[in-house]
């Protein structure tokens, strides 16, 4: 009976405990009307839910990516020692490896899995009114990403490295009149080196995360203020027979598990996978053979090399420019034009663009790798 006693005491002060401290923090914060907004939230519940999760894997590796890097930065020395500093963090510090090589594997599927978010989007119209800005900070945050990959991976300064940011940064040196100081402000004179590496570092580790958090605010903001949308084929049914789930816990359990999943993949990709590191770079050697971007940039890359075989010199080159430009305004034009809830010719267009966008950027990808 008094042990009784005592455990009800001690769980009630607990609990008075628990409350005062909560009362205090929303005074101050007002974290009851932001749960009030959380638990009105729902997500619409159908065949295509599945595609829900892809925004929320891309956050998941973005933390990770953020954690590790971290990691990375306490060794990392950018500059004339960057090379040793990857290669100590590679075989002498402990399970330094393992966090390169998770932090490595994450920003590829980081990339993979916005791009299948970018294009769930595309094909249930989730950028209709009024989310047109959700899709234009998508966008951003998309480039951001894809800068964030390009600056990353010339900081261990190995062979492979040098010469493919030597080769991505040919493409800005190619626009006429200011490509060539473009280049010279980018690289920190008319070379690459590793006063290149310092600009990317400083770019990477603080430029990119500060803007890439400021333009993700604003972007989960958005979803919070008008939630998931549903494709146009559950808009068609009567609004009694639209099904949905409470964000919290249903939908964000869910969620987690998905996160889980995730993780476990990366960890597995990591430790069978890891993250290899080449010969040191040496700007006086010539390029090795096959050298060639990443695979996100593949697509890219295949036409420069397809235009530069057509059209000779720099006419090819800025043609190139000026369809990746031309292309990129129509995708991000999208909702604009696309602005009804309702199908019709403009619907079966932004889909047919959608598609056209999804099979080119396999196809170039695919002939690029198949041509080294």
């Amino acid at each position: 009976m008094w042990r009784g006693s005592m455990a009800k005491s001690s769980s009630a002060g607990l609990s008075a405990l628990g409350a005062r401290v909560w009362n205090w923090c929303d005074e101050r914060l007002a974290l009851s009307s932001i749960w009030a907004i959380a638990e009105k939230k729902t997500v619409p519940l159908h065949r295509h839910t599945f595609w829900y999760f892809w925004g929320g894997i891309s956050l998941l590796l973005f933390i990770v990516q953020a954690i590790t890097g971290v990691l990375l930065l306490i060794y990392y020395r950018p500059g004339p020692e960057a090379y040793d500093s990857v290669r100590s963090i590679t075989y002498d510090i402990q399970f330094g490896w393992f966090v390169r090589s998770l932090h490595s594997w994450a920003a590829n599927l980081m990339v993979f899995a916005v791009f299948v978010h970018m294009f769930s989007v595309a094909f249930m119209k989730a950028y209709r009114r009024p989310r047109e800005f959700g899709w234009w900070t998508g966008l951003a945050l998309m480039g951001l990403v894809l800068v964030f990959g390009f600056s990353g991976y010339l900081l261990p300064w190995d062979e492979l490295s040098y010469f493919a940011t030597a080769v991505g940064l040919e493409i800005p040196r190619s626009l006429p009149g200011v490509g060539a100081l473009i280049a010279n402000i980018v690289q920190g004179g008319p070379e690459v080196s590793t006063v290149t590496v310092q600009r990317f570092f400083a770019l990477h580790v603080f430029v990119l995360p500060l803007v890439f958090m400021g333009i993700l605010g604003v972007h989960l903001a958005l979803i919070m203020r008008h939630g998931s949308a549903v494709p146009p084929s559950e808009e068609a049914r009567p609004e009694r027979e639209r099904r949905s789930i409470p964000f919290f816990p249903n939908f964000a359990t869910q969620d987690l598990v998905m996160w889980l999943i995730c993780f476990n993949v990366l960890c597995v990709m990591a430790f069978v996978f890891p993250w290899q590191l080449g010969k040191p770079a040496d700007p006086l050697a010539s390029a090795p053979e096959g050298i060639h971007p990443e695979w996100y940039f593949m697509s890219q890359f295949q036409v420069l090399k397809v235009l530069g075989e057509w059209i000779p010199g720099y006419l090819g080159e800025i043609l190139g420019i000026g369809l990746f430009t031309l292309g990129g305004v129509l995708w991000g034009l999208l909702p604009l034009y696309d602005n009804t809830s309702q199908s019709g010719v403009r619907a079966r267009h932004a889909t047919w663009l959608a598609l056209i966008a999804l099979i080119g950027l396999l196809a170039l990808t695919i002939w690029g790798y198949a041509g080294l």
